[in-house]
C-alpha cells in the first residue's frame, strides 16, 4: 500500500486500530470461553488506547515513552491467514489474533524504519512494541492452552 503523506499513514493506522478493537470486542461478545472474554475485552481496550495515541500524537507526547525489545516466539510466522467465524475454536481464534498482531507489528516496524522525523519514528516504534506485546501474550496463551489440552 502506498501512502502520500504522514496524514494518510495516520488515518490508515487509526482505522486499523479501530478494526482491531472491533475484532476483539466481537470475539469477547460472541465467544463463550471461560476467562477469554475478559482477555479479549482488555485487548480491545488496548487497541482503543493505540487509536487515542494516534489521534493525539504530538512530538512532546512521545518523550515519555520507552522502546524496549519484546521477545518474539515466532509462532505466527508459520500460520496461514484465517478469517473469523463465530464458533471457531479458541485455539484458532488465538492463531487468528496472533497473525493480526504480527501484521500490525510489521506495519508499524516498516514505518518506523522509513520515518525521517524522530517523533514519527518513535511513535511507530512504540506502536510496533505494543503490537509485539500483544502477539507475545497471544502466543503464550496458545502454548498454555495447547499444553492443557495435551498437545
Amino acid at each position: 500500500m502506498q501512502f502520500d503523506s504522514f496524514k494518510s499513514i495516520m488515518e490508515y493506522a487509526i482505522q486499523k486500530e479501530i478494526d482491531a478493537a472491533e475484532f476483539y470486542e466481537e470475539v469477547s461478545e460472541k465467544e463463550k470461553f471461560s476467562g477469554a472474554k475478559e482477555t479479549f475485552k482488555s485487548f480491545a481496550a488496548e487497541e482503543r488506547k493505540h487509536e487515542e495515541l494516534l489521534r493525539g500524537f504530538t512530538a512532546e507526547n512521545m518523550e515519555h515513552y520507552k522502546v524496549e525489545k519484546v521477545p518474539d516466539l515466532k509462532r505466527s510466522d508459520y500460520l496461514v491467514d484465517l478469517e473469523y467465524t463465530p464458533g471457531m475454536s479458541y485455539a484458532d481464534i488465538l492463531r487468528l489474533a496472533m497473525k493480526r498482531e504480527e501484521k500490525a507489528h510489521s506495519f508499524y516496524s516498516d514505518f518506523a524504519a522509513a520515518a525521517a522525523e524522530p517523533a514519527h519514528k518513535k511513535l511507530f516504534e512504540v506502536l510496533a512494541q505494543e503490537e509485539a506485546k500483544h502477539k507475545l501474550k497471544l502466543e503464550t496463551f496458545l502454548d498454555d492452552y495447547l499444553a492443557e489440552m495435551g498437545d
